[in-house]
């Protein structure tokens, strides 16, 4: 699985309600109406301006704060196509991978906003193809990856009628 598009650099500890701004709770059943705000607090033109299968890239501790899936699954709905970060919180890396968003789990110090990206989730080889550069890090385990493949983990049972591991 090979993806590409522009790196959106955010900071350290982007919580899900930067995520996913509580104001917008009344939006809950209407999740494309609510990826119209997402990352809005942490940058107000990122949902208007960020193009599909752009990648958000971060600091530490990405995805802190409460467990609400809304916050994964409006980055997905507004087409990211990862979230590269330097650590992730725990409950926010499983709904992640749970709703078919790959995260990976690297130095972002070497993007920088508006770089061009290439990432290989198999290989784990992100290319920066502006700095001309490769990133190695760590290939996610197969299992993640055919979640991953198949859209989540309910389109992964769905496919498969059980969770299957190889």
């Amino acid at each position: 699985m090979v993806l590409k598009g522009k790196a959106w650099k955010f900071g350290d500890s982007i919580s899900t309600d930067l995520i996913c701004p509580g104001r917008y709770f009344h939006l809950r059943s209407n999740l494309p109406e609510l990826a119209k705000h997402v990352l809005e607090d942490a940058d107000p033109q990122f949902a208007s301006s960020m193009s599909k299968d752009d990648f958000v890239v971060a600091g530490n501790n990405f995805g802190l704060g409460s467990s609400r899936e809304h916050a994964p699954t409006i980055i997905k709905l507004a087409g990211v196509s990862a979230v590269l970060a330097k650590s992730f919180a725990r409950i926010f890396y499983r709904n992640a991978i749970n709703v078919g968003l790959p995260l990976v789990e690297c130095d972002t110090d070497k993007i920088d906003q508006g770089d061009e990206l290439e990432l290989n989730l198999s290989t784990g080889i992100i290319r920066n193809k502006t700095k001309d550069i490769d990133l190695q890090v760590q290939s996610l385990p197969k299992a993640m990856l055919n979640i991953l493949n198949d859209g989540g983990l309910v389109a992964h049972i769905q496919k498969h009628g059980d969770f299957k591991l190889d």
